[in-house]
């Protein structure tokens, strides 16, 4: 492997990009110096049964890594699944059942190889060494820890202060997760920015094995087709990787312009210098839409393939080529909280129809599409995560996203 200082800016460069934080990067970059092949892990408790694009965002990482010499560990959480990550949440997460974190898992293992090289890929199971351990050793790991430490985590924090209740096995959480990297041996551990407490007892845990610490790499969270909030299933502001060409197309086409840039960032392997021209493209009065095709070709190419990705864009033009959609469409947000988040409320409130009672006839009319979809219910409902294009008629458009 190359590592003359040029060749260590040019790794620095493709690895710090769209990155939160890298810690820490002298080490990294000591190790760079060296020439050491790195052991990059990342790891995915198996909470539902497909990947959507927003764990894609740390997967991408791992296969840059992998373009650069180094081996991917990617973890599945089969036993961390059973105690419930509370990262970021107000309440204690239920744990999973066997049956769920089996199926789950076994999908896990064959869809990340859409991204990965598989001949630089290890997968993994925490199984392997917690099915091993007994309560002596799980509490000899508990020792290495203090409750006041744990209590520096900003959820526990809150919950404290708030007087919300933290079960016992949620403190074990961060001390389970950071045995994995002493266990796989880790040179570099991947996560989101809500991971970093526990990526950071990785790190602590490691040096009290006297195994030299792993850097630490947070990715920023990926929003939703929303724009507001995290991409999540249970949000229903997610976009599969599994999902039909078609599908993923609409979806992808139905983020604002702004997120789109964002997407690029963190889901897109073309070269940075390649985005900034498109973005002042965008910026000169080329049209945005374009550039979002180029986004979602690129994308459904990965999961797909290229044929599909050039139908999917030829069906959605097609779909909408009747209505001929105007590129300046407006925009509105909408909370979740409000009580009208019913179908015929959204288009009284976006103007769309003059009341609800006219809403609901055009409904029945089939004058009424979301994404090009003729809607047929006049009781439909749309949930916060929501973002897309509603239809009434040939010409009545917005685009509204419910947060």
């Amino acid at each position: 492997m190359a590592n003359t200082s040029d060749s260590i800016d040019q790794a620095l460069q493709i690895i710090k990009r769209g990155a939160e934080d890298v810690l820490v990067e002298d080490e990294l970059i000591e190790r760079l110096k060296k020439g050491q092949k790195l052991r990059v892990k990342a790891g995915f408790d198996p909470t539902a049964p497909d990947l959507h694009l927003g764990h894609t965002v740390l997967i991408n990482k791992m296969r840059q890594f992998q373009d650069l010499g180094h081996q991917a560990v990617f973890l599945i959480g089969d036993f961390t699944g059973r105690i419930g990550d509370p990262s970021g949440r107000n309440a204690t997460r239920p744990p999973m059942t066997d049956a769920d974190i089996e199926q789950n898992a076994q999908t896990y293992s064959e869809q990340v190889f859409k991204i990965l090289d598989p001949e630089k890929t290890e997968i993994r199971f925490n199984s392997e060494w917690f099915s091993k351990m007994n309560a002596a050793d799980m509490i000899k790991l508990a020792a290495q820890h203090t409750v006041a430490r744990m209590l520096e985590r900003d959820d526990f924090n809150k919950r404290f202060a708030s007087q919300q209740s933290i079960a016992i096995h949620e403190f074990l959480y961060p001390l389970v997760q950071g045995y994995d990297s002493v266990a796989l041996q880790a040179s570099v551990e991947l996560g989101g920015t809500d991971q970093k407490f526990n990526l950071l007892v990785g790190r602590e845990l490691q040096k009290n094995a006297g195994q030299a610490p792993q850097i630490v790499l947070t990715m920023p969270l990926l929003e939703g087709r929303d724009g507001v909030q995290k991409m999540s299933k249970s949000l229903d502001n997610y976009i599969g990787i599994t999902e039909s060409p078609d599908e993923m197309f609409g979806k992808i086409m139905s983020i604002s312009d702004e997120l789109m840039w964002r997407y690029f960032d963190l889901l897109s392997f073309r070269p940075s210098n390649e985005i900034e021209r498109m973005r002042k493209k965008v910026s000169d009065g080329a049209n945005p839409r374009d550039i979002k095709f180029l986004l979602a070709q690129e994308i459904i190419e990965r999961f797909h393939t290229q044929a599909d990705a050039e139908r999917a864009k030829e069906t959605f033009i097609a779909r909408f080529r009747e209505g001929a959609i105007p590129d300046d469409i407006p925009g509105h947000t909408i909370s979740a909280d409000d009580v009208n988040v019913a179908l015929v409320h959204i288009l009284k409130k976006t103007g769309l129809t003059p009341s609800t009672s006219d809403a609901g006839r055009m409904i029945e009319q089939g004058a009424v599409k979301i994404d090009g979809e003729k809607v047929e219910d006049r009781t439909m409902k749309l949930n916060a995560g929501f973002a897309g294009v509603i239809q009434v008629g040939k010409r009545r458009f917005a685009r509204v996203i419910i947060t």
